[in-house]
């Protein structure tokens, strides 16, 4: 079996046109997941994609073709490359080519192997769950859950001399418990680079005081009310706005920070002015490739910018909007600044103190919502979003909460959200429960947002 390094190396050989992108990525992953208290999977994977990106001399231009197989052999590489130059060649020229990056240093840890992630990974976790199964068994409480840890490992490699490498793990832990006949239902999601030291004990005492909360039931009709968002609810919003923050969506007209008269709204208040969205590769607990890889160009990224350094940015900051996701090619475009998209996101209210129960405690009258999901875009120029709420929305009155209410659909935007917060905490790393299976790093505060819009009764439970 070739290493990562020796087929970067073999493709590039094999290459005869004008440059060639080699990206390998290996990633693995172990688990555990669970039902009805019982464990049910367990396991360990591991897989191998290469992406090749040929650059190619056409008519008019250059043009760039990209192939991926997930099942690479060294004999087949060279194929690979050949199908890559076609494809460059039947896509003619492009309009982002671009010099490829050139003269950055190797990556230190080149020569290492792709890392891994084992059993051994869950092993400190293993035992806080079978404890969690124990006391949901003797107390009526059912668990459902997963728990996975996964590290996946980008090796880059140019015809320019570009050789980098980065490992980049995820941890990630979700959990349902139900119980009374499974009429109540209350969910936790933790997120991180590993899952060691995950305090199983905290996720057990907030799922209970959810279920305790659904004893009683409160009807509130729908309409706007006043929304106390977890984290994890905030931060589901944030990422849908974060990837309609695109320059050239904007600059063509096609989103929320298109500006009516032509152009993009970069340097108009467009939020509370406490608010700074930003996002950092280096972020303590949250690190994130911190060069461009890109299997294929877009309106957010170029194949062209692959291996050139992302740096720390801010989206949002006080309140102004700064700065959007852009190539190179989309920076000349448009006089913006070249942005790449970052994966991790963090946002912060200036002031802000304490965590949920404080903000709660703070609220004389709102609705909790735990968390959404089904979460779709209805107008991608106003960015209004429609989904639902899920697993626990509760009624807060002076500063406690009261009781449940039910779940609802809400229509509302992310962007109009982020200009009616009345409280916030700070911000802590969460899990989004939709996004997250796409994009897991985010620290977020809870919210509390005025006349956020609850549209319908959902039967979502």
């Amino acid at each position: 079996m070739s290493t990562p390094q020796e087929m970067v190396e073999r493709a590039l050989a094999a290459s005869t046109s004008r440059a060639c992108i080699v990206l390998v990525r290996s990633q693995s992953v172990a688990n555990l997941r669970w039902a009805r208290t019982t464990l049910t999977t367990n396991g360990e994977t591991v897989s191998t994609a290469v992406s090749v990106v040929a650059v190619v001399d056409v008519p008019g231009g250059v043009a760039a073709g990209s192939v991926t197989t997930d099942h690479p052999s060294p004999d087949a590489l060279a194929d690979l490359v050949g199908r890559a130059e076609a494809v460059a060649v039947e896509e003619g020229p492009a309009d982002d080519a671009a010099e490829l990056a050139a003269g950055i240093a190797a990556s230190a840890d080149w020569a290492d192997p792709p890392a891994a992630a084992t059993s051994a990974d869950l092993a400190g976790l293993a035992p806080g769950i079978g404890e969690l199964f124990a006391a949901g068994r003797a107390d009526g409480i059912e668990h459902f859950g997963y728990a996975e840890q996964a590290v996946t490992t980008y090796y880059l490699g140019t015809s320019t001399g570009l050789r980098l490498r980065f490992a980049d793990p995820e941890g990630r832990l979700e959990l349902t418990a139900k119980s009374h006949a499974r009429s109540r239902s209350t969910w936790a999601g933790r997120s991180g680079r590993t899952l060691t030291g995950m305090d199983l004990d905290a996720v057990d005492r907030e799922l209970r005081q959810g279920l305790a909360w659904q004893a009683r039931r409160i009807d509130v009709a729908p309409g706007r009310h006043t929304a106390v968002l977890t984290p994890s609810a905030v931060a589901d919003l944030m990422i849908e706005l974060y990837w309609s923050s695109v320059a050239r969506d904007a600059a063509d007209g096609q989103s929320v920070w298109s500006h009516a008269g032509g152009g993009t709204r970069a340097g108009e208040l467009v939020a509370d002015p406490r608010v700074t969205l930003h996002s950092d590769p280096a972020l303590p607990g949250l690190e994130a490739l911190p060069f461009v890889v890109a299997t294929g160009s877009s309106a957010a990224s170029s194949v062209f910018d692959n291996g050139l350094p992302v740096d720390a940015v801010s989206w949002i900051r006080s309140g102004v909007l700064e700065n959007l996701i852009s190539t190179r090619h989309t920076a000349a475009e448009t006089g913006l600044p070249f942005r790449p998209g970052v994966d991790n996101l963090r946002l912060e209210v200036a002031g802000a103190t304490g965590g949920l129960a404080d903000v709660v405690a703070r609220t004389e009258d709102g609705l909790l919502v735990t968390c959404l999901w089904y979460n779709r875009v209805v107008d991608p120029q106003t960015l209004l979003l429609t989904g639902l709420t899920r697993d626990g929305v509760y009624a807060v009155r002076g500063g406690e909460v009261v009781g449940a209410v039910t779940n609802f659909r809400f229509n509302d935007s992310p962007v109009g959200v982020l200009s009616r917060i009345d409280d916030a905490g700070s911000a802590v790393t969460t899990l989004a429960r939709e996004m997250g299976d796409y994009f897991n790093r985010a620290s977020m505060p809870p919210l509390v947002v005025r006349d956020f819009n609850f549209s319908t009764v959902s039967l979502a439970s």
